[in-house]
């Protein structure tokens, strides 16, 4: 029997690519595919080569949260959802926290845990089919694996209420009004395009991209004096690597 991993995994010119691979189901998540995209995390976060992280995902549908069927076939469901949604949850942690930038490419539908899923990466590609939504309402059930964190975040409160109260649905214009999506392209450019975006982010220092995402994330919880001696210390380490260094050269030399 051909067994397909849920989850590809690959390391290509310092970013590491990771590929929901369940398009039979629009990716929607079960525990497998889940676990395997937390090892997935743990493998990008531990490799010094990799300076950027890209999310996406097979066939034309990007997410379409959880897997409502896997849930429904086990014996004791809210026992399988806590776990599933301790695992996404993990994963989504652990794109937030991760310390290079993350990348997610986005096709068709993200819902629910899906756009859970986004609201973790760092930059959004998005074609313009893409729909965002948080689809909870629909089976009665309540936001899960980081959305009522992440999503105000974003869209702030009075939106992310719209979106989970109500299923607003987003199309990829309006997501990226409303601070979900940073890039809209045509449906066919969008692996031209997410590419395009991720060599600009490999151009430059790898250290200052990931404490400039680390000063952003931590700045929601820190004082405003915190912040700004946490900031003071990482532009002076960033200030003696050689690729501050040699920038500095070249603007002068400009």
């Amino acid at each position: 029997m051909n067994v397909t991993s849920p989850v590809e995994y690959r390391v290509v010119d310092k970013i590491a690519y990771i590929r929901l691979n369940r398009p039979e189901t629009a990716n929607a998540l079960d525990l497998d595919l889940a676990l395997a995209l937390c090892a997935a995390a743990q493998a990008a976060g531990g490799d010094e080569s990799v300076h950027l992280v890209t999310l996406t995902a097979a066939g034309g549908r990007f997410c379409a949260g959880g897997d409502l069927a896997a849930m429904a076939a086990d014996g004791d469901t809210g026992k399988y959802v806590y776990k599933l949604a301790t695992a996404v949850d993990t994963f989504t942690k652990m794109l937030w926290e991760m310390p290079k930038p993350v990348l997610a490419s986005v096709q068709g539908v993200a819902a629910g845990a899906g756009l859970a899923l986004v609201l973790a990466a760092d930059l959004v590609v998005a074609s313009r089919d893409a729909r965002f939504l948080a689809a909870y309402g629909a089976v009665n059930l309540t936001p899960d694996c980081g959305l009522s964190y992440l999503l105000p975040r974003s869209v702030g409160e009075h939106r992310a209420l719209e979106m989970t109260l109500l299923d607003r649905v987003l199309t990829a214009d309006e997501a990226g009004e409303w601070g979900i999506v940073t890039m809209v392209c045509d449906n066919a450019e969008l692996a031209a395009t997410t590419d395009a975006l991720a060599r600009r982010l490999l151009a430059r220092s790898s250290f200052a991209l990931g404490n400039t995402k680390r000063l952003i994330r931590q700045g929601w919880e820190q004082t405003r004096v915190d912040s700004g001696w946490a900031e003071t210390a990482s532009i002076a380490r960033a200030a003696a690597t050689p690729e501050a260094a040699d920038a500095i050269t070249a603007l002068f030399q400009r």
